[in-house]
């Protein structure tokens, strides 16, 4: 389903523009070579030779030397409403999304109250169609007030427009109960996105359990912790034919549960985030709650390097950035006393393209299909830049250097696990369903970025 037909967004004016002399690059598609992307009517209307498209009345933006991308999905964000939108809300958190180059965002359901009936969904739905600068969609939790006991009206909840299910923040520690959602799933539909954790072991935890831990005198949380929750829910799965979303994998050991049960034909997709994808526990030393509290913790070399190698060989399909916005006064405490999370979109690419691509560790044709990778656990169709399709873009200077958070965040909250630090490669404009959803300040100026 298309994203435009599946999720809600603001009505808007459809954009009419050509993107002069770019260089495309859709890696599922197969595009990779410099063209005029014609938008017309809100559609990719045409990929012309460089130089040669008809303006026709459309707006045209001078895009020699920049990347015209598809435009990112995500499929973990945390939007904070209803009940603490001093955080973050559905406006600023798809802004900070259209800051980011996403064109999709899926939005977590462990709110103030959760998410758990019809009219939850219908409510944030409406607040969508209102103020939603990017299409987003709403996932509602598995179970009543995310208790783990009992199963939500499953069937209502789809219904009513749920994308799927939830209870993130949060295990299923019942196998039971967790039998029996995916039992109700072949009923309803909808994937279920799974934060994998076993209480009587992560306990209080404050970080990954090894020997940075033991050198700040922090209680650890082993990795264990997560892959043994990964191998009961995949074994589940594959027994009920059922389909599971693995969110925020951190371990070694949950990457090759994952490869396994994929390999046994388990209908299962995992998502990896980039700050795991960029920092260790080493980081932690600082001690710095605001950039690196955040669960699953980030953990050790060799957990990262398993993390990279299922982005390359498909066993992650997508990165998700698992936004979690939080005010100052929940950081600016102990370490392990402070709120867990930390904000991703308006740097992830960024900080990817930085860290992962530069150096030659990935390509840049595997981090833009896996940023836009999001979509497919979802049944969602995800962005191309094939002519005739919705125009979702990103438009990119790769040379661009930037510090993070110099000039602000449109979310509300800074808590960026990259604050301060320079990255390059920046996101200058944002097509999502077929509007322009941003514009770096210094482009639409026509300054260089």
């Amino acid at each position: 389903m298309s994203l435009i037909d599946a999720l809600d967004v603001r009505a808007g004016e459809a954009a009419h523009l050509i993107l002069r002399r770019a260089t495309v690059l859709d890696p599922v598609a197969g595009i990779d070579s410099v063209h005029d992307v014609v938008v017309r009517d809100g559609r990719i209307a045409e990929l012309a030779s460089p130089g040669e498209a008809d303006a026709d009345g459309a707006e045209v933006v001078e895009a020699e030397g920049l990347h015209a991308f598809p435009a990112f999905f995500d499929p973990h964000v945390h939007l904070r409403t209803p009940g603490h939108e001093h955080k973050e809300d559905v406006e600023t958190g798809t802004r900070a999304a259209a800051a980011g180059g996403y064109c999709g965002i899926l939005a977590m359901a462990n709110t103030q109250p959760p998410v758990s009936t019809a009219a939850d969904i219908t409510a944030l739905r409406e607040q969508a169609q209102a103020s939603a600068s990017v299409p987003v969609g709403f996932l509602a939790t598995v179970t009543k007030g995310m208790k783990g006991e009992e199963l939500t009206e499953m069937v209502e909840l789809r219904e009513a427009g749920a994308i799927g299910f939830t209870d993130d923040g949060l295990p299923i520690t019942s196998a039971g109960v967790m039998r029996r959602a995916l039992q109700y799933q072949h009923l309803c539909g909808g994937n279920i996105a799974l934060h994998e954790e076993d209480p009587a072991l992560s306990r209080e935890g404050a970080m990954h359990e090894g020997a940075v831990s033991a050198a700040l005198g922090l209680a650890g949380v082993p990795s264990v912790s997560e892959s043994t929750m990964v191998a009961r829910d995949a074994a589940l799965a594959g027994y009920e034919r059922a389909c599971i979303h693995v969110q925020h994998l951190s371990a070694a050991e949950s990457v090759e549960v994952v490869r396994a049960a994929k390999a046994a034909g388990v209908q299962i997709s995992a998502e990896a985030s980039p700050h795991h994808l960029c920092l260790t526990d080493e980081a932690v030393r600082s001690l710095d709650p605001h950039r690196h509290r955040m669960n699953p913790p980030l953990r050790e070399e060799r957990d990262r390097q398993a993390l990279i190698e299922g982005l390359r060989d498909g066993t992650i399909e997508c990165i998700a950035t698992d936004h979690a916005p939080h005010q100052p006064e929940e950081k600016d405490v102990p370490f392990e006393q402070a709120a867990m999370g930390v904000t991703g979109l308006e740097t992830a690419f960024a900080a990817l393209h930085t860290e992962l691509v530069l150096p030659g560790v990935i390509d840049l044709a595997l981090l833009v299909e896996r940023l836009g990778g999001g979509a497919a656990p979802f049944d969602l169709e995800r962005p191309t830049l094939a002519p005739g399709s919705e125009a979702n873009v990103a438009l990119c200077d790769l040379g661009a250097e930037w510090t993070v958070g110099e000039d602000g965040y449109e979310s509300r909250s800074a808590n960026s696990w990259c604050a301060g630090e320079t990255l390059t490669g920046r996101v200058l404009m944002t097509v999502a369903a077929g509007q322009v959803a941003y514009r770096l300040r210094s482009f639409s100026l026509g300054v260089a970025a």
